[in-house]
């Protein structure tokens, strides 16, 4: 059961219990916001999107992940933003996935917003770049092909959909792959269904989960494989 802590309301100045959302890690634990006790609240007057959103590092796989910025109502009226404690800055660090085997030293990741359909491709895009994929280009006849993204060596599907993905996805991207000899990656901003997940795994292919800040996470082996190694030929 995550505890409570006190909160006083910046406008009326008036102290009540506040309990931290718990929200679900892509590696299956529970992440309880650590709020950051005596901080200063702030009284919200108007919201922008970057002010939505918090960086928190999940404590049971160190993942970064971005998170709603926890707020409450007051009694009076106002709504009030509450302090987490700040994840460390990515960018004062190199990352590497962990694993056994060799891994890969690459920069952080500087994830693009998903605000359309078009901005998650365009995301999925640049963190296959990131991961060592060249030439990535986007495919015009996607409905024919099942294809959003292809590149040296890799074929890629984006599904922006509220609904998990299914086994049918997954197959026609995997067929893809075979096509083209290339590495298959999918991903997708609900999840996947139980067969569909079962399915990748047995064929190996790399599944990534997205968040509306662009941040793509590793659902299953393959995919922790090739944030670790890159690229097959690379």
């Amino acid at each position: 059961m995550t505890d409570s802590v006190p909160v006083r309301c910046p406008a009326c100045r008036r102290e009540q219990s506040f309990t931290p959302p718990t929200f679900p890690c892509s590696c299956g634990a529970p992440l309880t916001l650590p709020v950051l006790r005596d901080g200063s609240l702030e009284k919200i007057e108007h919201r922008t999107w970057q002010d939505l959103w918090v960086a928190v590092n999940c404590p049971s796989c160190g993942r970064q992940g971005h998170w709603p910025q926890p707020e409450f109502g007051c009694g009076c009226g106002a709504v009030v933003r509450v302090p987490v404690v700040p994840a460390p800055d990515p960018s004062d660090r190199r990352t590497a996935a962990t694993g056994g085997g060799p891994a890969v030293l690459r920069p952080a990741f500087r994830p693009v917003t998903i605000r359309t359909a078009k901005d998650a491709v365009t995301a999925a895009a640049q963190y296959l770049k990131w991961l060592g994929f060249r030439s990535l280009r986007q495919r015009e006849d996607r409905a024919a092909s099942g294809v959003d993204l292809y590149g040296s060596g890799v074929v890629a599907q984006v599904d922006p959909t509220t609904r998990p993905t299914g086994l049918r996805d997954i197959e026609c991207l995997w067929l893809n792959g075979l096509h083209e000899s290339a590495v298959s990656v999918f991903f997708s901003l609900a999840g996947y269904a139980r067969e569909a997940r079962a399915r990748a795994d047995a064929l190996h292919i790399p599944l990534f989960i997205m968040d509306l800040t662009g941040t793509p996470q590793p659902v299953n082996d393959p995919a922790e494989v090739l944030i670790r190694r890159g690229p097959p030929d690379g």
